[in-house]
């Protein structure tokens, strides 16, 4: 048995009930809260990884945009340097 199996079939019931309901805590308020409640873990697992991806989504086109707003600094008189600073804080 690796020591991955090892790990995981050591982990309770009860501890996976804990921490999928952490998980499900950092969900927005629109989640439907009281529906994950009652969902399987499976359900909860599922919406969970949605929310993720949603969140990668949302970082890569904030990047892209940044990115953008920096390449273009110079043409439209922003100091690059002031954004970086603001987008470092």
């Amino acid at each position: 048995m690796s020591s991955r199996e090892s790990r995981a079939s050591s982990i309770s019931q009860d501890e996976i009930n804990s921490l999928i309901s952490k998980l499900q805590n950092l969900l927005p308020a629109e989640s439907d809260q009281r529906a994950l409640t009652t969902a399987s873990a499976s359900e909860a697992l599922k919406e969970i990884c949605r929310y993720i991806k949603w969140l990668q989504r949302e970082v890569d086109d904030l990047s892209a945009t940044i990115s953008q707003l920096v390449a273009s600094s110079d043409s439209i008189g922003v100091d690059a340097d002031i954004l970086r600073r603001l987008l470092q804080q």
